[in-house]
């Protein structure tokens, strides 16, 4: 988690604010050609709301969802890795969830939203936030984490009601393909869920084409196509 990203320097990706944790948060929206659709929250990495996360809310627009994602470092994005890991060790996992709930709060009072609960895709500090937000907030319903790094405590998933898709890379040093087979199977034994963990041949990021050196094409289409396949099998 290294390199720097695509959009450093660029200001964080804004056009919706929302009422959330006794603040006003801000967000990038984007809806889906139909103009109406399924709900989903889109967490961003550590980097914060950068080009890549305001492309994929495009992008699940683009698939039918009416997809939102929430700016938990308040307009912020890093320059540089020690600066994106200061900012996300700045933000605690309770205060973060804390935003998230806000997101849903407001995507599900949309009209625009169909569905009475959300799907939830994330990636590196976002892909672990799917995790803590799906195990706490049962109207997350269909959780997604990209190489999703877990801050902290394995969180409690004995009330999770969402089913899981998570997307790994069997290169990526943050997050050993091994540690997948406890995580599983602590979700499961707590839960009675089981996720579908899938491994890629690819690296930590490999889904940010934001990042040429270490996003896979090929290993992205996967996971893209699945993901989309999910979401729309578990929200309608």
């Amino acid at each position: 988690m290294s390199e720097t990203p695509r959009s450093t320097g660029a200001p964080a990706h804004q056009n919706v604010t929302f009422p959330s944790g006794g603040t006003t948060a801000h967000g990038y929206l984007a809806l889906p050609p139909a103009g109406r659709g399924p709900g989903v929250i889109v967490i961003q990495e550590w980097w914060g709301l950068t080009d890549h996360i305001a492309d994929v809310t495009d992008r699940l627009a683009k698939e039918g969802f009416v997809a939102l994602a929430p700016d938990l470092y308040g307009g912020n994005v890093a320059h540089d890795s020690s600066e994106a890991y200061r900012m996300m060790q700045e933000l605690p996992v309770p205060r973060g969830v804390e935003l998230l709930s806000g997101a849903v709060d407001h995507l599900l009072a949309m009209p625009e939203v169909t569905s009475e609960s959300v799907g939830s895709v994330g990636f590196c500090m976002g892909g672990g936030f799917v995790l803590y937000q799906a195990a706490t907030d049962l109207r997350v319903r269909a959780a997604v984490p990209f190489y999703g790094v877990i801050q902290g405590d394995i969180p409690d998933f004995s009330g999770l009601k969402a089913q899981i898709l998570g997307h790994y890379g069997e290169r990526d040093s943050a997050i050993p393909v091994d540690s997948l087979t406890s995580l599983g199977e602590t979700i499961r034994e707590q839960s009675g869920i089981t996720p579908d963990f899938r491994v890629y041949p690819a690296d930590h990021a490999f889904f940010n084409d934001g990042r040429p050196e270490t996003h896979d094409p090929e290993s992205s289409a996967q996971a893209w196509q699945s993901t989309v396949e999910f979401l729309h099998a578990q929200l309608g």
